[in-house]
């Protein structure tokens, strides 16, 4: 991505404050039209006190002070309004780059909610690397939009304005100051395509130290109980290395051609001097000694924000970097989550699935030629082994992900042909592990129906087996849910659930975090919800699976067996293999001795 590119993309951003983009502009004008004053008044001064040089001091005594009253009241007035400009220009263009900046952020956030599941998982998407790579990518592209509007258009306006003034006065001194800009552009150049692939790498690493620190929070428990503190250190001691190493090869290109600007900056100083110098001597018509420190300042005033463009141009840079990343995003079209428009008054929930392969994003095959008949109203459980393709299909048929090939039909439509959103209205999906947002335990019940009233919550919390805990608490369901404990959680997702009220339910195994007690409780309250619902049921424990009406057993992605409970049991395979083993691990004999006592 080049600037123009750049500035094509941020444009639509920036349109809706154009009445501050004019105001930016009318206050850069002015303000650089303040910074030639200087120049100006210094040429007038140096040749109003020549001609006093050879004067007597009676005479022109009267004569100097005026010129020191006028010269002081013009630069202390432009010193006023000059502060006001500026002010006025930072404050607009300060406030478009923190309006962009909300903007930018609600763009990217709005576009990331529409993407399919599939992108996440995929390779270089992890959470930290996503981070980096939106909120650099917001903070450079905001940041141009200030440099742009605040540093850049000044610098430019101000430096156009010095050389218009050069040419007006002396056409050969113009063309000097002029041929030294090419240069000075020429180096810039070359530096920037000197840090092009270095600015690249530190992007790359900058998102994997997020993702890093990220990855060991998320997993501090397991860091310690392992004593693997040295390990986790030694990895982020690697990644930092090699940032380190990036920044300082970077930071010493800069700081070379920063020299080199400079050094040609001089050069063009002196040349002004001597070609003002020898015009003067040579009696060149309109040349002063006046003149003289009137092109030094004004060539100043052209080279002096140039050289400020150093700092501007690292800061694009990385916009140009990162903006091609966050863009990447916000374009993508893709990866937008796909759906159909159908919306049929009632779901039924009879759910069809026929020749069905699905791959994940990082080439797992997880599905070989699924077949299955999922009967509305009957509860249907899914057994296995882990990694059997028990989630994946349920990951399917709430539309995370497409199959490879084969189709679903939900009603006799085609899954795909469904309104995305009304399907997973009409879904309730309990997991293993259910997130919990930042917020109160109320505010995450309702996150099942928004629209619901207090009572509903209550209700649904006595039905998870959770109300009574929750009015335990001193803030009661004002109690922030992140301080709940992981059963308590997993009700809360039940509740979730209750709320809801859907037609199909998938619950894949919904009591894991949950105790002996509570998971009687809350299968006493599914059994309940199961009632002329469709479910589909994940689940290791034999209690919950064994109630079914049909039963798949699947192995290695595959649909082993199928049938009721009892039909597939007789059959032998991996389901009477599951089953005889968990009945050993409760240690059902003991189990049977001790409560018949």
């Amino acid at each position: 991505m080049n600037i123009f590119q750049l500035a094509k993309k941020v444009a639509p951003f920036v349109k809706p404050y154009k009445w501050m983009v004019v105001a930016t502009l009318i206050m850069t004008l002015i303000g650089s039209s303040i910074a030639q004053v200087n120049a100006i008044v210094l040429d007038w001064t140096v040749d109003q006190i020549n001609n006093l040089v050879n004067i007597e001091k009676v005479e022109w005594g009267a004569r100097a002070i005026e010129i020191m009253g006028f010269i002081s009241i013009v630069l202390l007035g432009k010193e006023v309004l000059s502060a006001i400009i500026t002010y006025l220009q930072r404050y607009f263009g300060e406030k478009m780059r923190i309006l962009v900046s909300k903007d930018l952020a609600q763009a990217i956030i709005d576009k990331v909610l529409t993407f399919k599941v599939a992108f996440f998982t995929a390779n270089n998407n992890e959470a930290g690397k996503l981070q980096t790579r939106i909120d650099q990518g917001v903070a450079s592209l905001s940041s141009t939009v200030q440099n742009v509007f605040i540093d850049l258009l000044p610098m430019f306006t101000s430096a156009i304005l010095a050389l218009i003034l050069m040419f007006s006065a002396n056409v050969k001194v113009g063309f000097t100051a002029l041929g030294i800009l090419p240069i000075y552009f020429y180096i810039t150049y070359l530096q920037a395509k000197k840090l092009k692939g270095w600015r690249k790498e530190m992007r790359g690493f900058r998102e994997n130290k997020s993702h890093g620190i990220m990855n060991i929070i998320e997993s501090i428990n397991v860091i310690k109980s392992f004593n693997r503190e040295q390990i986790e250190s030694d990895k982020q001691l690697d990644i930092q290395k090699k940032l380190t190493d990036n920044q300082m090869k970077t930071r010493s290109v800069v700081f070379f051609f920063f020299g080199l600007k400079g050094f040609v900056q001089q050069i063009g100083t002196v040349l002004i001097i001597i070609l003002t110098a020898y015009l003067v001597l040579t009696h060149e018509p309109g040349m002063t000694i006046g003149k003289i420190m009137y092109h030094v300042m004004l060539f100043s005033n052209v080279v002096a924000p140039i050289m400020q463009l150093q700092r501007v141009f690292d800061d694009m840079n990385d916009a140009l970097i990162y903006a091609e990343g966050f863009f990447d995003i916000l374009d993508s079209e893709k990866d937008v989550e796909p759906t159909g428009t159908y919306k049929p008054e009632k779901i039924e929930g009879h759910i069809e699935i026929s020749g069905v392969d699905f791959t994940y994003p990082n080439g797992t095959k997880a599905l070989h030629n699924i077949n299955m008949d999922i009967q509305s109203g009957k509860i249907t459980a899914f057994v296995g082994l882990s990694g059997a393709g028990k989630s994946t299909i349920v990951n399917l048929l709430d539309k995370f992900y497409e199959p490879d090939c084969g189709s679903i039909k939900l009603d006799g439509v085609d899954l795909k042909d469904y309104d995305t959103q009304y399907l997973r209205e009409n879904i309730g999906l309990v997991l293993q592990k259910n997130h919990i947002f930042d917020g109160t335990i109320a505010e995450n019940i309702l996150y099942g129906d928004p629209s619901a009233t207090m009572e509903e919550v209550y209700d649904a919390a006595r039905k998870a087996y959770l109300y009574d805990q929750v009015m335990a608490l001193p803030d009661q369901f004002n109690s922030k849910a992140t301080l709940l404990s992981g059963g308590q959680q997993q009700r809360i997702a039940i509740a979730r659930m209750f709320l809801k009220n859907p037609p199909i339910i998938f619950l894949d195994e919904p009591t894991a975090s949950l105790d002996a007690v509570a998971t009687e409780q809350i299968k006493n309250s599914i059994d309940a919800i199961k009632k002329d619902r469709t479910v589909i049921i994940i689940s290791h424990s034999i209690s919950q699976i064994i109630d079914s009406d049909i039963i798949y057993a699947l192995q290695n992605g595959r649909v082993e067996q199928g049938g009721n409970p009892d039909e597939v049991y007789k059959q032998g395979g991996i389901y009477k293999e599951i089953v005889d083993a968990s009945a050993r691990s409760l240690n059902i004999e003991k189990i049977a001795k001790t409560v018949n006592g």
